[in-house]
């Protein structure tokens, strides 16, 4: 879920109970004994809390520039070269992602936590400096210094819930840049770790 387009999520109070019913009745630490917690967006955003992801940058150029930090940034196809990623529809971004024909998207390295940051702020600026950027195919803003940038035909925007799943088509690009991954984990922007 895209930091800068959702609402962080507060840490959640434990409410696993111990299950008597379990066969280790919960107190010999071979069983999970806690009792699941019913479908919510709170659930949700724990759950993903927990689990780490890459960090991109999405562009486009409409009647105004746009750009916001995704983490989910998702390879769909190999034939032919697709990927998605979501946006809300509630967000700054989303009017001029609803009609962009072309994206760009960057996958961010470790030494880009700043501008993962800015991204993902409301009201900030994005393309101001210090970022750095420049015009790339199909009119495409792309930043600088990134491990990885492409630019992508959107071919569909899919409604769900809240938000729109954006399926793109890889046209150009370049995975040779400087840095090692970024990553978001636990609502921050960390180092990938060997």
């Amino acid at each position: 879920m895209p930091p800068s387009e959702n609402r962080t999520a507060s840490r959640l109070p434990s409410p696993f109970l111990p299950n008597p019913g379990s066969p280790h009745g919960g107190t010999d630490g071979g069983a999970d004994t806690r009792a699941p917690l019913d479908g919510s967006p709170e659930l949700l955003r724990a759950a993903f809390r927990r689990h780490p992801a890459g960090v991109a940058v999405i562009t486009a150029r409409g009647r105004r520039l746009a750009g916001f930090t995704a983490t989910s940034l998702t390879s769909v196809s190999a034939e032919p070269p697709l990927v998605s990623f979501g946006v809300g529809t509630a967000s700054g971004s989303w009017p001029v992602i609803a009609e962009a024909e072309h994206v760009g998207v960057h996958l961010l390295g470790e030494h880009q936590r700043e501008l993962a940051a800015t991204f993902a702020r409301s009201g900030a600026d994005r393309f101001a400096p210090p970022t750095r950027w420049r015009e790339g195919p199909e009119g495409v803003p792309l930043l600088e210094s990134v491990p990885v940038w492409l630019v992508c035909r959107v071919v569909a925007r899919v409604p769900a819930g809240d938000h729109r799943v954006v399926v793109a088509e890889v046209v150009a690009g370049d995975p040779a840049g400087p840095g090692r991954p970024l990553v978001h984990h636990d609502g921050r922007y960390n180092a990938l770790r060997d």
